[in-house]
């Protein structure tokens, strides 16, 4: 081979080279081109993430924060009923002696022998009915009312001659009672049918 002919050889090798060189430049541009996109990719895909993890625990919290104001004002509703009505079940228990004052009264009222006993009785139930008004017991009223389902009881239909008494309550046969405005004794009553 000839000194041109090795220049020439040369000079392909070269521009082989250089066009190699440009190619693997040219790929290396884009490979850094899509390893920058894969990069920003991959940040924005943590921050995507990251946003829906902040947003889901955020709802979390949220929904905590309710839950526990509901179970915080159902509990203060709990207590202030328990304090309000505490004394129920002893006042209960105690309409039955009350039931027996007015069946001393309205017996001693009925013998004229004792009306000396029937003042000192009358001044002893009405201390202890004002006690327990005092204390939220209100006597239900029946006497001429329309029936109610939520104060009485209806124990007896009693068939009546006049309209305007259907419907109504006509005697009352133990008296019913509410504490604070809770019924914890229906009235036991006849009705006008």
């Amino acid at each position: 081979m000839s000194e041109k002919d090795k220049e020439i050889k040369e000079e392909n090798v070269n521009e082989n080279i250089d066009v190699t060189n440009e190619e693997v430049a040219a790929e290396n541009v884009a490979e850094e081109e899509n390893v920058e996109l894969t990069q920003e990719e991959r940040l924005q895909k943590e921050l995507d993430e990251a946003n829906e993890k902040v947003a889901s625990l955020e709802d979390k919290y949220l929904r905590q924060a309710a839950e526990f104001d509901n179970y915080r004002k159902r509990t203060i509703k709990e207590k202030t009923e328990l304090i309000k009505n505490g004394g129920e079940r002893v006042l209960e228990s105690i309409l039955p002696v009350l039931d027996d004052f007015e069946r001393a009264l309205s017996n001693l009222a009925k013998d004229e022998n004792a009306a000396e006993i029937m003042t000192g009785v009358e001044l002893i139930y009405n201390k202890f009915v004002a006690t327990l008004k005092q204390n939220g017991l209100q006597k239900i009223e029946t006497e001429g009312t329309e029936f109610n389902t939520d104060y009485h009881e209806a124990i007896a239909m009693i068939p009546t001659p006049d309209e305007s008494l259907k419907g109504k309550v006509l005697d009352c046969v133990q008296a019913g009672y509410t504490l604070n405005d809770k019924v914890i004794r229906h009235a036991k009553v006849a009705v006008g049918e």
